[in-house]
């Protein structure tokens, strides 16, 4: 897994995830249908957004966003988007994400 953080002060709202912000933060998945790494980052990302309060997993699929996949220059799946509270993309990763990892980017954000 790559991890970077994002330069630019791009935010993402609730209309363009398609899925409701966490009040702390928001882990935003993009995955497509065959991808096998994609079901156990879902995995991984719902598990600790269910035990950190405040933060949200949504999951979009990559092939029916295609707009917002170039974007935000998506290259690969799975691709996790950190997001803080109000929606800043704070880190990124691509790959499937290690649970220590995803909290540990969590700390950025909250």
């Amino acid at each position: 897994m790559r991890v970077r953080g994002r330069g630019e002060d791009m935010r993402l709202a609730a209309a363009e995830l398609g899925g409701e912000l966490g009040e702390r933060a928001t882990l935003v998945q993009f995955s497509s249908a065959f991808c096998a790494p994609c079901r156990a980052t879902r995995r991984i990302l719902g598990e600790v957004a269910a035990m950190v309060p405040g933060v949200a997993h949504v999951e979009i699929d990559a092939e029916a966003r295609l707009g917002l996949v170039r974007e935000l220059e998506i290259r690969k799946t799975p691709t996790v988007l950190v997001l803080d509270g109000d929606g800043r993309v704070v880190r990124r990763a691509v790959g499937q994400p290690r649970r220590a990892d995803v909290i540990a980017a969590l700390g950025e954000a909250v």
